[in-house]
């Protein structure tokens, strides 16, 4: 296997609603939702960086698709992570998720490693830590 992700599939409960957080609330790029004319195929893409996406994807239509029982939610399975260029980034975008919806989780504070983080959880709980990681510098 090649170390390339190329999509990031998220499960969620309300696709329309999901859309608006991200698209309106946080302003991600998007066509919208897609795939309407499929029983279990509508989803939502969103562009990201290097030809990496972010799809929301109804949880009960991703059961389906992988043919398992759908699960309860567990916003400890992973995180998302958003490595921006300063604290006052950090702040920034997390106002921004709470304005859009998000429900804080930890504010944003110096962590022990030496950068600054906080964490918030989107509309269906998906945790998102937005970080400022000196080692780790988004392009300018």
């Amino acid at each position: 296997m090649k170390p390339l992700i190329s999509v990031l599939s998220i499960g969620v409960d309300d696709l329309e609603a999901a859309v608006r957080f991200y698209r309106d609330g946080l302003g991600l790029p998007t066509e919208g939702i897609i795939g309407r004319e499929f029983e279990h195929g509508t989803v939502a893409f969103f562009d990201l960086q290097n030809g990496l996406r972010l799809a929301l994807f109804p949880r009960a239509n991703i059961a389906h698709d992988a043919g398992i029982a759908q699960s309860a939610r567990s916003p400890t399975e992973f995180t998302l992570g958003h490595n921006v260029g300063s604290e006052a980034e950090v702040d920034a975008v997390m106002r921004q998720a709470i304005a859009a919806g998000a429900r804080p989780v930890k504010p944003a504070r110096k962590t022990f490693w030496g950068g600054y983080a906080g964490y918030f959880q989107d509309p269906d709980g998906h945790l998102w830590e937005i970080v400022f990681n000196p080692d780790f510098l988004p392009p300018a």
